[in-house]
């Protein structure tokens, strides 16, 4: 049985990079491409040799790598086709629906428009892991910069619709930011006020508050609880649309 084999690290300030492997194959992706001189040391590190980098969107501090690591290793570059135009050096553009291979693994292309317009995340069902990036975040979500609070709501739904054991790995480490908003919205949450206090413990060591999991998430991050009476009521908002409270929420944690 194939396994997929992660290397997360810190690039830039704050941007998680992923580095993942087929242990069959020998293929090695990086999930989008941050920043060069860390990427290089953990393929160091790792002894892989990169041969993809998967982008997820079109921002600079996800694509600044692309081709300085494309020149390097000749690396095949699979991106979003809404914004193919704007991921430098993409080799192969892909939409909502789309399948392709990575080394032995299925991978499943889920639109999550929303923080960018054309926004992809990456769905491995057999190693029961999505890439989201900027879209969803541990207790958070990414800042809708070009598309609607419907939008974001909808790809944060369809995220939220896969199997409660798959693991999350996003863009950047907002946690310990996200659980503070995330404790005034929904200060009875006793699951969120426990993690909150693990996440506050892990920053201190300057340790990772990644992977997540989709049903911690739905449990804890209410961005994803929009529904939840609880929210409903220290927002004012008992009988609006879940939209329309998601919306409330971003904005919020927007000037917060």
């Amino acid at each position: 049985m194939p396994q997929l084999q992660i290397e997360q690290f810190i690039c830039r300030s704050d941007n998680f990079c992923v580095l993942i492997h087929d242990s069959e194959t020998g293929d090695t992706a990086s999930i989008d491409a941050p920043q060069k001189g860390p990427i290089l040391e953990a393929l160091e590190r790792t002894g892989w040799r990169l041969t993809h980098i998967l982008t997820t969107h079109h921002h600079q501090d996800h694509v600044d790598a692309n081709k300085a690591l494309k020149k390097e290793f000749g690396v095949t570059i699979i991106g979003p086709a809404g914004e193919a135009d704007k991921i430098p050096g993409i080799d192969k553009p892909v939409s909502e629906g789309d399948t392709f291979s990575f080394g032995s693994f299925e991978v499943q292309v889920l639109e999550t428009p929303g923080h960018t317009l054309g926004h992809v995340s990456y769905y491995f069902p057999t190693a029961k892991t999505v890439f989201a990036a900027d879209t969803l975040f541990a207790l958070g979500c990414g800042r809708i910069f070009e598309g609607t609070a419907p939008q974001m709501h909808n790809s944060l739904q369809k995220l939220a619709a896969l199997p409660d054991d798959t693991q999350v790995y996003c863009g950047h480490e907002y946690t310990l930011a996200n659980a503070r908003f995330a404790m005034s919205v929904d200060p009875d949450n006793e699951e969120l006020s426990a993690r909150a206090r693990e996440i506050e413990a892990l920053r201190a060591e300057d340790k990772p508050t990644l992977p997540t999991t989709i049903g911690l998430e739905k449990r804890t991050n209410p961005f994803l609880r929009a529904s939840d009476p609880g929210i409903r009521k220290v927002l004012g908002m008992a009988n609006a649309d879940d939209v329309a409270v998601f919306a409330e929420i971003r904005k919020r944690k927007d000037n917060f």
